[in-house]
């Protein structure tokens, strides 16, 4: 019998932790993109990825309630399908998660600190890590400081940019006068909305940690779900307010060139001197998102290794804090690494495409669970299961190719591994 976790977190340190991840860097800089793909149809987009959210927080969170271990999707998928399908899911959310890491510190260094993004970033990843070895509850607490922040921070840029008075805005439609482009003249474009969505899908991904923490949860069949319905639910909100404040600010066109969208926006809207204000939000959501990272890496590499998917000597837990603290060194090791030999800012597309296939497992999981198992309704894994593929196959063809190569490794090593 494997060494279990402690279960110290109640239903608002796993909310803290769900948003720490949800509400990260990626609000800072996601709508760009997603405004290149989408244009003014953003907002479709959005209601999209949050459909696909819904439907894969609410297959995870049945299954987490059935099945309250570290690891997430590995364990379920082990359970419910079969070891290969388990492994797949943990390798991508392993690989992907650990290079999202990296990119995660690096985000941190260059708004924090430009030019010497990368020792900071280095500093950060071994901060944090040494401080999960203190316990997760240590670790939810630093969360809840970093989300209230991050908040505040989004709160005002939503206010400011839903006050200003610099443009005209017709429903989901936002244009500068004088450009001659009327809402009427941007066609829906179906193929840019599945695309933006897929890349906003991405933001959302965070609930996932939840999950992983699903051993170190108090009560999990009853604290699971509703965090995990209360990080959605809030971040859906905010998402939703700061896309309508960009569009209505910017404009579909300034919005999908920006660099930094939010503290363009309130240079536009006129608050240029809360640009620094801006900054400093990005980069401590950044650091929220890898302290949250970290968490939710360790324990799906605890969970592999006890499986002996990965070495064994990784499914220690400590005997004081009650940590898989081996597994958490490593994972903290493997990011100092990544982040020495490599930069990785624009060269993790494979992620969302990860994250879609691991969330698509949880909804062929989920679709096997009986009434008497907590089975969610059958739309909400069909549904998630079909959306999670189409998106990952309309995203942009790097990230699928790279998707595609690291899974084609992973199987690789499975079938040497079990040869």
């Amino acid at each position: 019998m494997p060494e279990e976790l402690a279960r110290r977190l109640g239903t608002a340190d796993a909310v803290v932790v769900g948003l720490s991840a949800m509400i990260g860097a990626g609000v800072f800089a996601a709508f760009a993109p997603a405004a290149a793909a989408a244009g003014p149809w953003l907002l479709v987009s959005l209601a999209l990825a949050a459909v696909v959210a819904y439907c894969n927080a609410t297959s995870s969170a049945r299954l987490a309630a059935l099945y309250p271990e570290s690891g997430g999707t590995y364990v379920y998928g082990r359970r419910r399908l079969g070891p290969l399908w388990g492994y797949l899911a943990g390798w991508g959310f392993t690989v992907g998660k650990t290079a999202s890491c990296a990119a995660m510190a690096l985000t941190f260094g260059s708004y924090a600190l430009p030019g010497l993004e990368r020792p900071l970033a280095i500093v950060a990843v071994a901060v944090l890590t040494v401080l999960n070895l203190f316990g997760v509850q240590r670790s939810a607490g630093v969360a809840r400081i970093i989300v209230a922040f991050v908040l505040a921070v989004l709160v005002v840029v939503i206010v400011v940019g839903l006050t200003g008075d610099d443009s005209v805005t017709f429903g989901w439609f936002a244009y500068a006068p004088g450009t001659g482009r009327a809402p009427g003249s941007y066609p829906f474009d179906v193929w840019g909305v599945m695309q933006g969505g897929g890349l906003l899908f991405f933001a959302f991904a965070g609930y996932a940690r939840i999950a992983t923490l699903g051993e170190e949860v108090r009560d999990p069949a009853r604290t699971i779900p509703r965090a995990v319905g209360i990080a959605l639910a809030v971040t859906l909100v905010v998402y939703a307010l700061v896309a309508v404040a960009a569009l209505r600010t910017l404009h579909p066109e300034l919005l999908a060139r920006s660099g930094a969208p939010l503290a363009d926006l309130v240079r536009e809207a006129g608050a240029g001197w809360l640009a620094p204000v801006v900054r400093a939000g990005a980069a401590v959501a950044a650091l929220g998102a890898l302290l949250a990272l970290l968490l939710g890496v360790s324990r799906t590499v605890l969970a592999m290794a006890r499986e002996r998917d990965l070495p064994g000597v990784l499914a220690a837990v400590g005997p004081v804090r009650q940590v898989p603290r081996r597994a958490e060194l490593a994972v903290g090791v493997a990011v100092v690494v990544l982040l020495v030999v490599a930069d990785l800012r624009e060269a993790i597309g494979f992620s969302s495409f990860g994250v879609l296939v691991y969330y698509a497992i949880a909804n062929a999981c989920a679709f096997t669970l009986r009434r008497d198992e907590g089975a969610p309704p059958r739309a909400v894994p069909v549904l998630g299961l079909a959306l999670c593929l189409l998106l990952a196959a309309t995203l942009p063809l790097a990230s699928v190719v790279a998707g595609l190569a690291v899974f084609a490794v992973g199987l690789a090593i499975y079938a040497v591994r079990h040869r």
